[in-house]
């Protein structure tokens, strides 16, 4: 269960042993990434052949092929379930109507007189989605990386996503992909899936970035395929939620948000931070009554082992607290929870009030799922629409408009030592 913090006396002031309170789980990576290094190597190298191999050793099931069929999809789509396939639909539509309005239109600025610059998006031509199929299939995760690939006009977008022992997707992944436009889907998981997408093979499409969620062995080849120029979302860890929490709180609405990061896997971490003792012995509580109930009970039990209830003095050292945490999912169930959002500075989403629950963003809001995690929050964003294009910068100079800024470029580059740059400048004006 849930460690039990109390910082009102333990130090002099909130700043104080922040750091070891807030730890996430640690773990050695050096073996892991020697397995992953000779992974990619392998596809690297050996391209199907190789991927064939780790799919038959890590998931268990030996493909003809990997390359999902029109047939296939066809009757995946008549397995899911017609309340589900709306429940699909209506996510898209949330998430579509939110990321769409991420799209701006072209601006020409016009710096001087003659002298005019714009900034055009274009969208990324070749993109690779990892879809997570193990334990969780989770094929929200395709609307949320699908539909702003869309929106954002990339060209090419290939899915990955681990078969099952029949050698199969859950249909329900299949159903989404076509739903947002993707034909490109091919049952590959884990190191290899990245490995092929960031290399290309005979079968698979060489990408330009990779994006989705993952365990720490997709986790670590995207991190390591980024150094081999290959883009990545983002960096990334176990999910993770923390609840800003006061007696305002309904207990059992916290417990039940902390359950729900804690279910998604055995390294994820959930915190509380509160300025109140009694709720988080209510929260405690109610975690005891709800845990026995899931259905990945062990996964969640084990999670809350790596997690904590902080108990402070103040709002503001509670604020403090959670800035510094800089959480994938932050939820503020506190008085005057809109007021508090506007001091948080650091958060991948942020859920306000008793009826914003996390799970909402994860699945239907409208907001993106694909979230900074491990204190990455303080600098980098989700994925939007932005995280699928480029902006390419633009100008356009009129005789007048060089006329005018002329003397400014030639001054500063004689100052800069840089006669060739001067000279592109003053050799038009003669």
């Amino acid at each position: 269960m849930l460690t039990i913090i109390d910082m009102r006396d333990a130090f002099n002031s909130p700043f104080e042993g922040q750091d070891a309170v807030l730890q996430r789980p640690a773990f050695d990576t050096s073996a892991l990434t020697e397995k992953v290094s000779n992974v990619l190597a392998d596809i690297k190298q050996n391209g199907d052949a190789a991927v064939v191999k780790y799919t038959s050793q890590f998931d268990g099931v030996v493909l003809d092929s990997f390359i999902v069929s029109e047939a296939e999809i066809t009757e995946a789509v008549s397995l899911v379930s017609d309340s589900l396939k709306q429940a699909i639909e209506q996510a898209a539509a949330n998430i579509k109507a939110f990321h769409s309005k991420q799209l701006s239109p072209i601006e020409v600025v016009e710096t001087m007189f003659g002298v005019q610059c714009w900034r055009k998006s274009v969208g990324i031509e070749k993109v690779g989605l990892y879809i997570p199929g193990g334990s969780a299939p989770l094929f929200s995760t395709i609307l949320m990386l699908g539909i702003p690939a869309q929106l954002a006009g990339c060209k090419k977008v290939v899915l990955c996503s681990p078969p099952n022992k029949e050698g199969k997707l859950h249909p329900a992944i299949l159903f989404a992909a076509q739903l947002v436009g993707i034909t490109k889907v091919f049952k590959i998981g884990g190191v290899q899936a990245i490995g092929a997408m960031a290399y290309g093979t005979a079968t698979v499409p060489q990408v330009y970035k990779i994006f989705g969620p993952g365990n720490q062995y997709v986790t670590c080849a995207k991190q390591l395929i980024q150094q081999q120029n290959v883009a990545i979302d983002m960096p990334a860890g176990p999910s993770e939620v923390c609840v800003l929490a006061d007696d305002t709180a309904v207990p059992a609405y916290v417990a039940a948000d902390l359950l729900s990061q804690a279910e998604h896997g055995a390294d994820s971490q959930v915190i509380l931070v509160s300025t109140s003792e009694a709720l988080v012995n209510k929260v405690i509580e109610a975690l005891t009554e709800q845990v026995p109930l899931l259905s990945r009970k062990e996964t969640a039990l084990k999670a809350l082992e790596n997690s904590k209830a902080i108990i402070v003095n103040t709002l503001d050292e509670a604020i403090n607290l959670v800035n510094e945490y800089a959480a994938e999912h932050l939820i503020i169930a506190y008085h005057n929870a809109d007021a508090i959002a506007e001091r948080i500075v650091n958060a991948g989403s942020i859920f306000i009030g008793n009826y914003s629950p996390e799970s909402v963003g994860d699945y239907a809001s409208g907001t993106n799922h694909t979230l900074p995690t491990n204190g990455f929050a303080k600098a980098y964003s989700g994925v939007s629409v932005d995280s699928f294009v480029k902006k390419i910068t633009m100008q356009k100079l009129s005789p007048q408009g060089l006329q005018s800024i002329a003397n400014t470029v030639v001054q500063m580059a004689e100052a800069e030592g840089l006669d060739a740059h001067a000279n592109a400048v003053k050799i038009r004006l003669n």
